[in-house]
């Protein structure tokens, strides 16, 4: 991916959504499962507002809350199944740990993520579309998220044409 995308764990906002004031202050840190080819677990920063008593978390933006597995590996799989051609079995993604490798309906769960018939028959074409226009090195951006294959779980959950299910 070029970059580290766990590393910018250590900043936190200062303005509390819900009381809509600057009244966040640090309150720790803590851990999470984010397995891909590059991490097992990674830390996050908490934030606790001084008004509002209530805790929040900082968590990188390809690792989303209550999941083990970060979106890289959600891309990985995506690659794997739907322009490579791979089996269910087959696509799993890389892993630091290979004792974590996710189980094929664990696989089969998070493209169903991206299922909104009829667009997710299309899939597979856009996809190919994407691997397409990456070998041309095309350049694609959505404000600051850009097309890359390690990113493309997160583009298609901004792009894709009807609501996604998490």
């Amino acid at each position: 991916m070029g970059c580290d995308w766990a590393a910018g764990a250590e900043a936190i906002l200062r303005w509390c959504p819900l009381c809509l004031s600057d009244s966040l202050i640090g309150h720790g840190w803590r851990r999470k499962q984010a397995h891909d080819d590059s991490h097992d677990w990674i830390k996050y920063r908490r934030g606790l507002c001084k008004l509002g008593r209530h805790t929040l978390s900082f968590l990188p933006a390809f690792s989303l809350p209550y999941t083990h597995y970060s979106l890289v590996a959600r891309g990985q799989t995506l690659r794997r199944r739907f322009v490579e051609h791979y089996s269910w079995e087959s696509s799993a993604p890389t892993m630091k740990d290979p004792n974590r490798i996710p189980d094929s309906s664990t696989l089969r769960r998070w493209c169903r993520n991206l299922d909104s018939s009829p667009a997710f028959s299309f899939l597979r074409r856009t996809l190919q579309a994407v691997e397409q226009w990456l070998a041309r090195g095309e350049k694609l951006a959505h404000d600051s998220l850009r097309l890359s294959w390690p990113t493309v779980f997160c583009f298609l959950q901004v792009v894709w044409p009807w609501p996604l299910r998490l």
